[in-house]
C-alpha cells in the first residue's frame, strides 16, 4: 500500500490515512525522498492524525524520514500527532526537538511558511 503524496506550490503534502506496517513505511520513506528530489520541494507537512499507534521500527523510520528530507533541504513539519504515537517517539529516544509541530494539516502549512520565511 501507498500513502499519497501531494505536491501545492514548492511544498508537499502527506496525510496517513492508513496504519503503518513496516513494508508500507518504508515504501513511504522511499516514494517522499524520490519526490523531495523531483520536484525540488522545499517543504514536507506530514500528517498523523489518523495515526493511533506505531511501534518501535515505524518510530526509527519516522525519525530516519525527518532527517533525510532534512538532508535534501526539506523543512519537515509534523501535525496530529496522537499520545500513543508520541509517547512511543520519546520512549525510543527519537527526539524531534528541531521539528516543528502543529495539531492539524492547516496550521501545519502556517507552520511550515513561518519557518520556511525565517
Amino acid at each position: 500500500m501507498r500513502i499519497p503524496i501531494l505536491k501545492l506550490h514548492k511544498y508537499l503534502l502527506i496525510s496517513v490515512q492508513v496504519e503503518l506496517d513496516d513494508q508500507t513505511a518504508l515504501q513511504f520513506q522511499e516514494d517522499l525522498l524520490n519526490k523531495i528530489h523531483q520536484e525540488g520541494s522545499i517543504g514536507v507537512v506530514i500528517d498523523l492524525t489518523s495515526v493511533e499507534m506505531i511501534d518501535s521500527y515505524i518510530a526509527k523510520v519516522l525519525g530516519d524520514v525527518v532527517e533525510m528530507s532534512n538532508l535534501m533541504g526539506a523543512k519537515v513539519v509534523l501535525t496530529g500527532i496522537q499520545p500513543a504515537v508520541a509517547i512511543t517517539l520519546i520512549d525510543m529516544g527519537i527526539m524531534l526537538n528541531e521539528v516543528p509541530t502543529a495539531l492539524d494539516l492547516e496550521q501545519g502549512l502556517e507552520k511550515l511558511q513561518q519557518e520556511l520565511e525565517g
